[in-house]
């Protein structure tokens, strides 16, 4: 899960890393509001989207009076942001964040993430950081640093001396890079993190080191330890079908094809969205039921694939273990008659129950191709595509 970059800082100062004062504003005159209340000369505003690249695409502006906040502000809100992390599609800027002014003396760059491959917290960090990272990273990969950090013994002190070091930090800095990234780490592990970037992470001229930027994203299995990260949520920001589909607790994400699939397993729906593109066509989404879904879970994934008009063909793809053929069977055939099915249904099915369930799809009157592999479900749905 996505937050928000005012609620990231939010999350951060409760670690005591260093921040800049600022507010959330929903309106022009709730922008002006917020900037008199934090007083000074000069104001950042922000819109607030899940998506990096917000300064290029004008979303980031400054002012120096508070009629000039309300003024930047009505042009960012109601505003269609594109970046290079919304498509072109963008997104809908609902609100701003005003944040007070600061003289920089350096930008930098800094993440925590997990890194699968050694299963260990790896915090990333750069000399230069700032709007142009994704370049400097393809240009200069040697720019960028890493530490790994052993999450027995947690962020150390000699970790803070490397990372000062590292930025061509003054000595009598290293203690201020020691608690700024070690409440940096605290935050990513205690709260079940996936991703914590703070881009600029900016040196002022008074040597205060403070995160200007913040973005933070979330082990969604983990939520249930944190309903204080819950409250964060933005329906806003997420896509209708995938919100219908969290409701039944059902894996999906909306992609750019019109292949329907319905797969059991989130490495068997891997599998299956690779098969589909081996043979020159595109996905619409990834839905993974799971293991144990019961009838009405499978009736609300067909019907969600269905309600993409997008979907031109539905590949069903079961390797019944837990999750009996005979269920998919039944849900298949109750959502076909419940929305209407108007779009070729290729169905592979194997594993338990695999008989009863092709028998119950065989005589539903639905129009159904059985598949023998998942390559041929593959070649038999994309000749769908094609006949269409």
């Amino acid at each position: 899960m996505n937050i928000h970059e005012y609620q990231a800082k939010e999350v951060l100062k409760e670690y005591g890393v260093p921040l800049l004062k600022g507010g959330v504003a929903y309106t022009p005159e709730e922008a002006e509001k917020v900037a008199a209340t934090i007083g000074g000369s000069l104001w950042v505003i922000k819109a607030q989207i899940h998506a990096g690249g917000r300064g290029k695409a004008g979303g980031v502006k400054l002012a120096r009076s508070l009629s000039e906040v309300a003024q930047v502000s009505s042009q960012i809100l109601g505003r269609n942001l594109v970046t290079h992390q919304t498509g072109p599609q963008g997104k809908q800027v609902h609100k701003v964040y005003v944040e007070e002014g600061c003289q920089i003396e350096r930008e930098f760059y800094c993440a925590l993430m997990v890194d699968r491959s050694s299963q260990k917290v790896t915090l990333l960090y750069s000399a230069q950081g700032g709007m142009d990272i994704e370049e400097l990273a393809e240009r200069d990969p040697a720019a960028i640093n890493k530490i790994t950090i052993n999450p027995v013994t947690g962020f150390l002190p000699f970790h803070g001396r490397l990372i000062a070091e590292g930025l061509k930090l003054k000595p009598q800095l290293y203690q201020t890079v020691y608690h700024f990234f070690k409440g940096l780490y605290l935050a990513f592990v205690e709260k079940d993190a996936f991703l914590i970037e703070v881009n600029p992470l900016v040196l002022t001229h008074d040597e205060r080191l403070i995160a200007l930027d913040a973005k933070m994203s979330f082990d969604s299995n983990a939520l249930f330890r944190h309903p204080e990260i819950m409250k964060y949520r933005d329906l806003t920001e997420e896509d209708p079908t995938e919100i219908e589909a969290s409701k039944y607790d059902l894996s999906f994400i909306k992609l750019d094809g019109n292949i329907g699939c319905l797969v059991n397993g989130a490495g068997l729906a891997m599998a299956t969205l690779d098969i589909i593109r081996l043979h020159g066509a595109m996905p619409a989404n990834f839905l993974d039921v799971g293991g144990g879904a019961s009838q009405e879970k499978v009736t609300a994934a067909f019907r969600i694939i269905l309600k993409d008009p997008k979907v031109k063909a539905i590949l069903i793809n079961i390797f019944g273990g837990i999750m009996k053929c005979d269920i998919i069977a039944q849900g298949v055939i109750a959502a076909s008659k419940e929305v209407g099915l108007k779009v070729p249904v290729v169905v592979r099915l194997e594993g338990t129950n695999v008989e009863l369930g092709r028998k119950l799809l065989q005589e539903s009157g639905l129009n159904i191709i059985a598949a023998h592999d998942l390559n041929d479900a593959a070649q038999k749905v994309v000749a769908c595509l094609k006949e269409a």
